[in-house]
């Protein structure tokens, strides 16, 4: 969709009937600026910043949100469609819900130091226990990487990526997502695995393709064992599953012992985001992040 061309005479006419208490004339004037789209975003800030208006307030950032998460939608149907196997993009897309004036470049250097940390200790011979080791090492002793606790484990800031990398805290799928990209970048086996209420990583045989494997028995045959990063990457085997899934009362499925997509992992991530704000009642984010999962499947 084409964006409407606007000069700055008729975009800052359209900024001062912002206060115009008829809800027809403010429809109209929040059509035109979502037809300018991103571009509007700065003007729209600036008027925020000197008026005292609070409806006027409330209004420019509902516009800019509204601007916002167009854009977003565009970018996460772009990146199911076209770019689903870089998950710390699907996951960066996501934390832009949020913190749309997120940093990206300051993330990837975050992530890369890590990684690299990690490399630094490597090397041919390691086993897959010992390189286990390493990165536990690494993510859990040295960069000091833990599991948000149960007082604050609901909480909407465990689902962002940003947020992992700044307080150091997050949920099973954070944790999780940040093992995952740090091994696949230095081209250990570990993949996401999409067990009910856990999240957990699991390290494949490396000749093996277990994405395209449906037996129980030909999963556990080809996975060499599993690691929970919320437990500071403890490792268990398949019969730990079993009995986890015996406890909930499930049936043992596939996908549950089974490594998952990418597009799997940002809806679960979405999915979390939307029971914490149910928790919190925030209705409004909870279609808009519905919408997105709608957009991926």
């Amino acid at each position: 969709m084409g964006k409407q061309r606007i000069n700055k005479k008729e975009l800052n006419a359209l900024i001062h009937l912002l206060d115009d208490p008829d809800e027809g004339i403010y429809s109209e004037i929040k059509s035109k600026f979502v037809s300018l789209g991103p571009p509007a975003i700065p003007h729209l800030e600036s008027a925020w910043e000197h008026t005292y208006d609070i409806i006027m307030q409330k209004r420019i950032e509902h516009i800019i949100h509204f601007i916002q998460f167009q854009r977003l939608k565009v970018e996460i149907e772009n990146w199911s469609t076209n770019e689903s196997e870089d998950l710390l993009k699907g996951l960066l897309i996501i934390a832009h819900y949020q913190y749309p004036d997120l940093n990206e470049e300051k993330l990837r250097k975050q992530l890369k130091q890590i990684t690299q940390d990690v490399w630094l200790d490597l090397n041919e011979d390691l086993t897959a226990l010992e390189k286990i080791n390493v990165l536990n090492h690494i993510i859990f002793d040295v960069h000091n990487f833990s599991g948000s606790g149960i007082n604050n484990y609901y909480s909407p800031q465990n689902s962002f990526f940003n947020c992992l990398l700044e307080t150091k805290k997050g949920n099973p799928v954070m944790l999780s997502c940040l093992y995952i990209l740090v091994a696949q970048e230095l081209k250990i086996p570990i993949y996401g695995v999409n067990l009910p209420e856990h999240f957990i990583c699991a390290y494949l045989d490396e000749d093996k393709n277990l994405l395209n494997l449906s037996a129980v028995d030909s999963i556990k045959e080809h996975t060499l064992f599993y690691i929970n990063p919320y437990r500071k990457g403890v490792v268990f085997q398949h019969s730990d599953i079993d009995v986890f899934v015996k406890q909930l009362k499930l049936e043992a499925i596939p996908s549950f012992y089974q490594p998952c997509s990418h597009k799997d992992i940002i809806i679960r991530v979405l999915r979390n985001l939307i029971f914490s704000y149910e928790k919190l009642g925030h209705t409004d984010k909870i279609e808009e992040l519905s919408s997105l999962i709608d957009m991926i499947k």
